[in-house]
């Protein structure tokens, strides 16, 4: 149990950004059968938001979780998400009454103000959307009101300190970003001790980056010889910080979700060695210069050329690490059907949404450079 919030079993929990996919719906059936592995293992934290999947997540949790498990066996996260909601009081309301049924629930346990920075705490301050949220708690319909937060650390601490009744934070959190001047997730987290709040980690694999990692890298977790997954260090290392309570993943197989059962139900702390060691794999992966990118695709929701931004920078990244890897023919597979890099209009949509505060205009055209001959 947790000491903050004693309805979470346990430091894992299930973020349903990148559920499995079948012909571009959910696949229901696997979505189904990790949803019960997850709960019969005594985990039953799930994290969602209504874009998700271009808004499949919520109602394919209500087709596997909500109609068929009891609601005390779950705990269920969801977001106000800018740009879904009209920019009021009434508005946040109304959008948060079709959440609900959408996941098919009477009230959410944890309903965050989603990828909070500078420019959204401003607007979703002039509507009055923190305040609707606590309204909302105190009618029962939110059990815990929280923020995502994507943005420097300064920013973090002005919106703890306008609103000290925020119960959580939820920030991007791994050993790769720890120190990197976009992110700031030490100096994130930093802020979160200094105002008591728990903190819950969005990608400690960062998009399955440290689960993939170049050899060199990879090697040096091998050298650790205990036989376990890349991924499992990523969470492990995570899970190790005093003040974070809850690890998320997004798993897309079954296979994952096992892997990273069998990591965090018997959780053991980092040790020394171990730490030393992913300091030496984040100064071999940077030193590679990839693209920071998570995969999180923000950037194609709103892409007027239907661009596969994240797909592309990982053709890119891989063709970085494996010089022999068919990484040309990915990208013909990815650009089939959709714009090329070098259809970028650069009209600035994704480069405002990303999480990762990345240059995707100019990396477009580093990737159009290498691959379009």
């Amino acid at each position: 149990m947790n000491a903050c919030f004693p309805e979470i079993k346990k430091n894992f929990g299930f973020g349903c950004m990148r559920l499995p996919m079948k012909k571009g719906q959910v696949d229901l059936e696997e979505t189904s059968r990790m949803v019960d592995s997850f709960i019969e293992n005594g985990f039953n934290y799930f994290d969602t938001a209504h874009g998700y999947l271009g808004g499949k997540s919520e109602t394919a949790l209500k087709a596997c979780l909500t109609s068929r498990h009891p609601r005390e066996e779950y705990l269920l996260t969801n977001k106000l998400s800018r740009g879904m909601f009209q920019k009021s009081p009434e508005g946040v309301r109304k959008f948060f009454n079709s959440q609900l049924e959408a996941c098919g629930v009477e009230y959410f346990d944890f309903y965050l103000m989603h990828a909070q920075n500078s420019e959204y705490f401003e607007e979703y301050k002039s509507c009055k959307a923190y305040e609707t949220a606590f309204e909302l708690k105190e009618e029962g319909k939110i059990r815990h009101v929280g923020i995502s937060f994507h943005d420097k650390a300064e920013v973090l601490d002005r919106i703890l300190t306008e609103y000290p009744a925020i119960e959580l934070v939820q920030i991007q959190f791994n050993y790769l970003d720890y120190e990197d001047a976009g992110v700031q997730s030490r100096m994130c987290y930093d802020v979160c001790c200094k105002h008591g709040k728990p903190v819950v980690v969005m990608e400690p694999i960062k998009g399955g980056t440290l689960a993939h990692l170049p050899e060199e890298a990879a090697k040096v977790l091998e050298g650790l010889g205990t036989g376990a997954s890349q991924a499992s260090y990523a969470l492990r290392y995570v899970a190790s910080f005093p003040q974070i309570i809850m690890t998320l993943s997004g798993m897309n197989s079954l296979e994952q979700m096992k892997d990273n059962i069998a990591t965090m139900g018997d959780f053991k702390p980092f040790d020394d060695q171990e730490m030393a060691a992913v300091s030496k794999v984040r100064d071999l992966v940077l030193g590679k210069r990839l693209i920071a990118c998570t995969a999180c695709r923000y950037c194609t929701d709103g892409c007027p050329m239907d661009i596969p931004i994240p797909d592309l920078f990982a053709d890119l990244n891989a063709k970085s690490i494996h010089k022999d890897w068919n990484s040309d023919w990915y990208f013909m597979v990815h650009t089939q059907g959709h714009g090329k890099p070098s259809d970028c209009i650069e009209c600035g949509q994704c480069e405002g949404v990303c999480p990762q505060h990345l240059p995707v205009i100019e990396t477009l055209k580093k990737v159009a450079k290498v691959f379009e001959k």
